[in-house]
């Protein structure tokens, strides 16, 4: 397609596309199309002009020749574009504020007195009617306030002054609803499956297959932990789903052979055989928001509080607004009072400011699943961390094998990636990688493979029972023995590796040592966590003590526990928020959800475990621990703001009412500065929490 460079800069470029008119999806084709060129780091698509503005690093050789290439219709082909996307709802919000407010401007410059006091009259009826159905319902409630002030108005002829208080609403309205829904689609975005391949069973065998290739009949399997991805029927099997995401259910459900399962619920514990019946997902995003939407979990205390404190003041003001008049005889100075309220400004700006908040941490690559969590961490004194996945990278590697009963190494590790390839974790992982790297082949040859949350897999090979596992599991639940004569290899295994023990028909096989590296930025952040106020940071892994007690020392955390079981993570947290601490829980894995569970609030690393990542009420990106530091700083921000919100409200408020009352403005003129003021901090609660300097640290 022909483009034209209006404008360059170094890394910087405006080209114009030569396509006539541009549709919102056209624009959305182009955006993500561009996003994908190698060295763009930004796109920002104007679709009323055919601009894209494009901010690259290094040669523009590659943005050039894709920008040759570019058409439409080549693009759309490549599937780039989410099904959802901001720009369409964010253009209906566009459209009805410039709507809103050309309309307000034309009445009151074109219109003559008699048309504009219908229009008020014809406008007031909404809000005139929810003030009286909330009278009829018992409620003295903000909408009862403002019936009042429009009624009053009307009934002393001031039209002007409804249509100001009418307006000033809906702009409130307006721009309540687009935060919101702003704030919600991009949480549903968040929560959106991130699931590339499934294990696909045909002819008795399973396949590693990607999402993509699958059909409405294939048969799938999913086992403890892992995501179901598409919506179908259990055909095999059994097993506990967690269904939180889609129905707010906080115990798992029963599946068995019958039941019907849907796209992002999550085996908790089990293993089935799904049939596919939507392979597409079945509107999994649709069924989010409106989980989102009706849960109470976006509330937090403060907008409770805040919800509850408006609707408390009603009569207040209510009553004020007949005392002035008892004591004054004056309807102005008695309007001055009921043309300002607390609640309005109250019941705006409160949950605006939290929504902005969730939508701020999204582009810090945080995800948020209400604003009460994010209350929580600004008020979180104590720190859990897991270990593996978490303090250390998420990409361990198999550092060395020792063998055992002369079992050779690459068969070793045949078998064990054999077995780990169906579990999503960091040290799973790191096996098979290790036998891809060696060119090591492991088609399936076991029979059933059981998994036992943060112990180990057990399966059947060739008529022998394999185990690969945790000491604890092997060695004291399984009964496993070391070969005798190899006691002295077997004590001589590094401590600063994390082991994996492989046993076959109950002896040791081999041992898989796993170097687990610590986060570079692990010592500082935990540094950094204090500096936030943070008292207490905790270290837990199922690992040896020697290399906790190693781990422990080199990052600095407070205290440390090793050898502990998932219920042991958990029954901590719960001593700790029983002596009144709240407790933020870290980690990846199957064997943490428990702990994730209990905690005042969860925190999942998003590379990690469908289960724990489902549990948590907060994810983070894998790439930084900083970003547990970020969600720190836009929590205690967030609620700085609110408190600010509070004094700022109250104070302008008392005192618009007192230099109204005194008779210093007229009624007109305080109505206009109550929902100006409304209007601003509503908009100010929109900006972000953290400023440049701050983000770019």
């Amino acid at each position: 397609m022909k483009c034209k460079i209006l404008h360059e800069a170094r890394g910087h470029m405006r080209v114009h596309l030569v396509c006539g008119r541009m549709t919102l999806k056209e624009a959305d084709v182009l955006e993500y199309y561009l996003r994908a060129v190698d060295g763009v780091k930004e796109v920002k698509v104007y679709d009323r002009t055919q601009d894209a503005v494009i901010v690259y690093q290094n040669d523009r050789t590659s943005l050039i020749r894709a920008l040759a290439t570019f058409s439409f219709a080549k693009a759309e082909s490549m599937e780039l574009v989410p099904d959802h996307t901001a720009r369409a709802l964010n253009r209906e919000f566009e459209d009805k504020l410039v709507f809103t407010v050309l309309r307000r401007a034309m009445a009151k410059m074109f219109f003559p007195a008699p048309i504009r006091m219908m229009l008020a009259i014809i406008r007031s009826a909404k809000y005139i009617k929810e003030g009286v159905k909330a009278l009829l319902h018992g409620h003295l409630s903000v909408a009862v306030l403002d019936a009042t002030a429009v009624t009053v108005s009307l009934v002393r002829g001031d039209f002007d002054t409804a249509g100001s208080v009418m307006f000033m609403l809906r702009l409130g309205e307006i721009l309540e609803e687009w935060t919101h829904k702003k704030s919600v689609a991009d949480l549903a975005g968040a929560m959106s499956l991130n699931v590339d391949k499934v294990w696909l069973k045909t002819n008795g065998t399973e396949v590693l297959m990607p999402i993509g290739d699958i059909q409405a009949g294939d048969r799938i399997v999913v086992r403890t932990g892992n995501m179901i991805p598409l919506d179908g029927k259990v055909v095999e099997g059994e097993a506990l789903v967690n269904q939180a995401s889609m129905t707010g259910e906080s115990l798992p459900v029963q599946k068995s052979v019958g039941s019907y399962v849907y796209a992002g619920t999550v085996a908790e514990e089990g293993e089935c055989v799904i049939c596919v019946e939507k392979a597409m997902g079945g509107g999994r995003y649709d069924r989010i928001v409106h989980m989102i939407e009706e849960s109470e979990k976006l509330k937090s205390t403060a907008e409770d509080k805040a919800s509850r404190l408006a609707d408390k003041l009603v009569p207040y003001t209510l009553g004020g607004t007949a005392l002035t008049y008892l004591l004054t005889r004056n309807v102005t100075k008695m309007l001055a009072v009921l043309m300002v309220d607390f609640s309005c400004a109250l019941k705006l700006s409160m949950p605006i400011a939290v929504l902005s908040a969730m939508r701020e941490s999204s582009a810090h690559h945080i995800s948020v699943k209400g604003g009460r969590f994010m209350e929580a961490v600004a008020n979180a004194d104590t720190i859990v961390f897991d270990k593996t996945g978490t303090l250390t990278y998420a990409t361990p590697r198999v550092a060395m094998i020792e063998t055992f009963g002369d079992r050779e190494e690459s068969e070793m590790l045949r078998l064990a990636a054999c077995l780990e390839e169906h579990y999503p974790h960091s040290m799973a992982n790191a096996v098979v990688a290790e036998a891809k790297d060696r060119g090591l082949s492991h088609e399936e040859y076991h029979s059933r493979v059981e998994y036992v949350v943060a112990h180990g897999i057990s399966s059947t090979v060739e008529g022998k029972k394999v185990i690969i596992g945790s000491a604890h599991f092997v060695f004291e639940d399984e009964g496993c023995v070391i070969p005798e004569g190899e006691e002295a290899k077997f004590n001589a295994l590094p401590a600063e590796y994390s082991h994996l023990y492989l046993c076959i028909s109950g002896v040791l096989a081999a041992v898989i040592c796993i170097s687990d590296p610590l986060r570079k930025e692990a010592k500082d952040a935990i540094c950094a966590l204090h500096a936030c106020g943070i008292k207490k940071v905790v270290m837990m892994t199922g690992d040896n003590r020697k290399t906790a007690e190693a781990v422990a020392a080199e990052v600095g955390v407070d205290e440390f526990y090793a050898e502990v079981l998932p219920e042991d993570k958990a029954n901590f947290i719960r001593r700790e928020k029983e002596m009144g601490r709240t407790v933020i829980m870290v980690g990846d894995g199957v064997n943490d959800s428990p702990a994730l569970s209990e905690a005042s609030v969860g925190v999942a690393i998003n590379t990690g475990a469908a289960i724990a990542r489902e549990i948590a009420d907060i994810t983070v990106a894998a790439g930084d621990l900083y970003e547990l530091v970020t969600l720190r700083q836009l929590s205690t921000a967030l609620m700085a703001r609110i408190h600010r919100n509070y004094r700022f409200i109250v104070g302008f408020n008392l005192m618009l009412i007192l230099i109204g009352v005194g008779g210093i403005i007229q009624p007109t003129t305080s109505a206009l500065l109550h929902n100006m003021s409304t209007l601003g901090i509503s908009l100010k609660s929109m900006t972000d929490l953290l400023p440049k300097k701050a983000e770019e640290e």
